[in-house]
């Protein structure tokens, strides 16, 4: 049976919704699916993985969108992790108002090129919590990775 790892950090808990819904679409393709939250999150954890997502916030500091602080081990860890073989995909929640809109997703999708994973999908960023459309596009997303996986395990 396929697997795939979701990592997420959320404070308001948009990303844990958005790795939940991505979740549940990986569910309905056969896939068992382990979510966990950064903090207790290692990156060795996704070499056990077909699809590897990630699902965060951005934090503002000023004009400058950065990592959560609570993903900086886990970030770093990625880069030197060896990923070939695996399917990424990066999605996350950020906010208009700031300039720098959810460039963590970026910087997550930077990092698994980093450690050699194949991009399985264009990101994604959502406007604070995902909505109806929203929803549709990680929809879209969750099947783009699987057809991906699907074609370098062919």
């Amino acid at each position: 049976m396929p697997t795939a790892k979701i990592v997420y950090a959320s404070l308001t808990g948009n990303n844990e919704e958005i790795a939940d819904i991505v979740s549940e679409e990986l569910e309905k393709y056969g896939y068992t699916v382990d979510t966990t939250e950064v903090s207790q999150a290692m990156a060795e954890d996704f070499k056990d993985a077909d699809i590897c997502v990630t699902a965060t916030y951005t934090y503002s500091d000023g004009d400058v969108g950065i990592l959560p602080d609570e993903s900086l081990d886990f970030y770093d860890d990625l880069k030197a992790t060896d990923l070939k073989g695996k399917v990424y995909g990066c999605c996350g929640s950020g906010d208009h108002f700031y300039d720098d809109f959810a460039t963590a997703v970026d910087d997550f999708d930077k990092a698994f090129a980093q450690a050699g994973a194949t991009k399985g999908a264009e990101n994604v960023k959502i406007d604070l919590s995902p909505e109806d459309d929203d929803i549709k596009t990680l929809e879209k997303f969750t099947k783009q990775l699987v057809e991906k996986a699907q074609e370098l395990n062919a």
